[in-house]
């Protein structure tokens, strides 16, 4: 599957689900839920250890809205950033969530996720 070439419609019917898993399962602080659909590359980075010290460090990270808001896409290389308006159930105001997928072995794979 060539995500370069899907509309920002397409991508986000695909991108929809594995963000809201990442806000779900980042508030349950639950490390297998959160990276099951890591690449390969990104589960070398993310060890429980470290994601442990973020959720521990961070009320944003843990305090997640299950709403969020599509924003749109960024095609670069072989993948696609997909951008999404995020809320915290605690701390006011948006964030900017960062999604980054791309095909690993015939699947859809997350290689990076941040919220600014």
């Amino acid at each position: 599957m060539n995500l370069l070439e899907k509309s920002d419609k397409e991508i986000s019917e695909i991108a929809n689900p594995l963000w809201s898993n990442l806000v779900k399962s980042s508030n349950q602080k639950n490390y297998s839920c959160f990276t099951k659909d890591f690449s390969a590359q990104m589960l070398y980075g993310a060890n429980e250890v470290e994601l442990g010290k973020q959720w521990a460090n961070s009320d944003l990270l843990v305090n997640l809205s299950e709403n969020s808001d599509f924003i749109g896409c960024l095609r670069r290389n072989n993948f696609v950033t997909v951008l999404y308006r995020q809320r915290s159930n605690k701390i006011p105001g948006d964030f900017l969530g960062r999604l980054v997928i791309g095909n690993e072995e015939n699947q859809i794979k997350i290689f990076g996720a941040t919220i600014f």
